[in-house]
């Protein structure tokens, strides 16, 4: 976007020559480069205008969805998380639940137990003390009186 610009008459742009002017487009030359801007018509302008308000629509958009992704890491960051805990109480309430069965187990067999009278309660409880038991016998030592008994086979 250069422009050279040759005067001939140096005296006719700034008006001191006092003589007529007869062709002064024939006396200057303009030469160089220059852009030409054609007239904006109004179909250009409203494609302007189309392009302006869907590039603004556009990163509306952008910026909605970047929000919208970081709510929903949140709330699946949070979901995993209650997953683990309802994980871990599940697995707490399997080992109750084993806990409980086995004490029912054995509430059941001391019911039935009761029920069918296969055992008898003791009706009072002894209490002895270890000096007036004369018939308590310490278990000695095993002697040599044991014999091998040879087996056939295994």
């Amino acid at each position: 976007m250069s422009a050279n610009i040759k005067v001939s008459n140096p005296n006719i742009i700034t008006g001191k020559n006092t003589q007529p002017v007869t062709n002064t487009i024939a006396s200057t030359v303009v030469t160089g480069d220059f852009y030409r801007q054609k007239p904006i018509t109004v179909r250009e302008m409203v494609t302007r205008r189309i392009n302006k308000t869907l590039c603004i629509c556009l990163l509306c958009t952008i910026v909605v969805t970047f929000i919208s992704y970081y709510i929903a890491m949140n709330f699946e960051a949070k979901l995993n998380s209650l997953d683990r805990e309802i994980v871990r109480i599940n697995t707490e309430n399997l080992d109750l639940q084993t806990d409980l069965d086995r004490y029912k187990s054995f509430n059941n067999v001391d019911s039935k137990i009761g029920e069918f009278k296969l055992l008898q309660k003791a009706d009072k409880v002894l209490e002895i003390t270890a000096m007036n038991s004369s018939d308590v016998q310490t278990a000695g030592k095993k002697g040599h009186k044991s014999t091998f008994n040879w087996a056939i086979g295994y």
